[in-house]
């Protein structure tokens, strides 16, 4: 049985309007960290689902068995769900989140927009990956988390204090596939990058910028690290969010 759910882990839903809203959270995170995005989005009208990905949300223990595949068809079916009662759907994700948000423009074009914040679509190097295999091949189940990449002081109550190897590794390798098929994005794109990011290299937003088709905005955020929905800039990233998704989903 999955173990109780941590405080601020909960999904976030949201009844209005015509118009659709998606949100999705990173590796390791939560609802929470996506909460006041998604909260902003139900302020401006839109109907709004923000899941919790299986196995996140609880203890590291869940996460173990889970891979991309768990957290793309839990995705795709939140997806689903708020598309058939909604006229148009934009998606927004965070770090993994974004990994997610762009398999599903790929797959569905009916997409009105996608909004990505320091998304993960840039494969590691070789070294990392054979890293994370050799410590799989040593029994090692788990590596420590480092400090919480958010600039401002903040109390995480949904923070996992180990990071399950398996399902890192899992996510990495998905990159590489989505990463190899951004050109099947044609929707528009809002890109929200930091300045200084200590998880996702640039080169994740370089490759948005020159692989997909669809037209891309991108915001360099100045003063908030990889977990910008909850640094100094969440302000702007929610305006900014908002005001695209009103834009091209209206």
């Amino acid at each position: 049985m999955p173990g109780e759910l941590l405080r601020g882990a909960a999904p976030f839903s949201a009844s209005n309007g015509s118009s659709g809203a998606l949100v999705l959270h990173g590796f390791t995170g939560s609802p929470f960290e996506m909460r006041p995005l998604a909260e902003a989005f139900a302020d401006a009208g839109f109907s709004v689902e923000l899941p919790l990905h299986p196995g996140h949300g609880s203890t590291p223990e869940d996460l173990v068995p889970m891979r991309f595949s768990d957290w793309a068809e839990a995705t795709e079916g939140a997806y689903l769900s708020i598309s058939a009662r909604c006229d148009r759907t934009v998606v927004a994700g965070l770090s993994m989140g974004g990994t997610l948000a762009c398999w599903l423009a790929e797959r569905h074009r009916d997409i009105a927009g996608v909004v990505l914040i320091n998304p993960l679509v840039a494969a590691p190097p070789p070294e990392v990956f054979d890293e994370l295999r050799r410590g799989l091949a040593a029994g090692a189940t788990y590596a420590p988390v480092g400090i919480s990449d958010i600039h401002r002081e903040i109390e995480r109550p949904d923070r996992y204090e180990q990071v399950p190897l398996a399902p890192l590794l899992s996510l990495f390798e998905a990159t590489e596939h989505v990463g190899s098929q951004l050109e099947e994005i044609d929707c528009p794109v809002l890109l929200l990058t930091s300045r200084v990011d200590h998880v996702v290299p640039p080169e994740s937003g370089k490759l948005v910028q020159a692989a997909v088709s669809g037209p891309v905005e991108h915001v360099v955020l100045q003063s908030s690290y990889h977990v910008a929905t909850l640094d100094y800039d969440a302000g702007e990233i929610e305006h900014r969010a908002v005001a695209f998704a009103q834009k091209v989903a209206s």
